[in-house]
């Protein structure tokens, strides 16, 4: 006999801007996103028994998060997940459990003539702020803060040897190589009771995001790494210690490769160990190396 063991359902790529006119100064603030939102509950006869009256329509969570987003702030993107995920759990009755993601794309102020423009911006890479906010009915909000697309490489200071040999290895050891990552790093957060105590932690979520960037690119550029696992481990100690509020880190960094290219067969051409210059970047395969790391008891 068949039995519904899991069921969620919503709308996806919701996307919002939002602009904040200061009228004293003229400036513009702008902030775009894209929204996901997925709602848990006694939605079960809606998939065993085509029962639409428990449905709660994808058109109008969308609806939902146009008007979360004009009535209540959208920065920190924590805060606003947080709002509208418990939006659809006080709401609706037979709802027990709202996920809401954001995705915050980076808009940067243009400097024209050495001064910042007051409403002119510029798409700054495909770097992403993202947010994860789950409340639950009963449980609380919990939220995890993350840091995807943002693409770092360092030319030296990279080396990888005394790995596992056997009648499968071909890679040689390495003692200087190139090292490039797309870093996707996220924070989860103790969880909070309900939205008043996420506001009041508000000040905590752009300084965990900056200084968890911060401690990304100081670590990549000046760490001398002997692997991605342990510079990624040094990455996450910093960032619990930053941040007394954070329960656990975790990054996912794969691995892109530059590889030599012999050109000695072209009039006996060097372009390999010290003489290397001209290198081959690799699409895959590629090395994915993952890790958590939380707090010990």
């Amino acid at each position: 006999m068949a039995k519904l063991s899991a069921a969620r359902y919503g709308k996806d790529n919701i996307r919002v801007y939002k602009v904040h006119r200061d009228e004293a100064t003229k400036t513009h603030t702008v902030i775009e996103m894209t929204v996901c939102v997925l709602l848990e509950g006694d939605i079960e006869t809606s998939y065993t028994e085509a029962d639409n009256s428990v449905v709660v329509a994808t058109d109008t969570m969308k609806n939902t998060v146009y008007i979360m987003a004009k009535q209540h702030p959208v920065t920190p993107p924590e805060l606003f997940a947080s709002i509208t995920a418990s939006h659809f759990v006080e709401t609706y009755k037979h709802i027990h459990a709202a996920h809401v993601s954001v995705i915050v794309h980076r808009w940067s102020r243009m400097n024209v003539d050495g001064t910042s423009h007051p409403h002119s911006f510029f798409r700054d890479g495909a770097e992403t702020r993202n947010v994860q906010a789950t409340a639950t009915e009963g449980s609380g909000i919990s939220v995890r803060s993350a840091i995807a697309g943002l693409l770092v490489l360092k030319s030296t200071g990279s080396q990888f040897h005394n790995f596992v040999r056997n009648e499968y290895t071909t890679l040689p050891d390495v003692y200087d190589r190139i090292l490039s990552t797309e870093v996707d790093a996220g924070w989860t957060w103790k969880t909070f009771a309900d939205v008043k105590a996420v506001e009041a932690g508000v000040a905590e979520f752009d300084k965990a995001y900056e200084g968890a960037r911060n401690i990304t690119m100081k670590t990549f550029a000046t760490d001398d790494s002997a692997s991605v696992q342990n510079t990624m481990y040094k990455m996450c100690q910093q960032i619990l210690d930053l941040v007394p509020a954070v329960e656990d880190v975790d990054y996912s960094l794969p691995n892109k490769h530059y590889f030599e290219i012999d050109l000695s067969w072209h009039k006996g051409l060097k372009n390999t160990g010290k003489d290397a210059e001209v290198y081959a970047p690799q699409s895959n395969p590629n090395g994915l190396i993952k890790c958590t790391v939380s707090r010990g008891s």
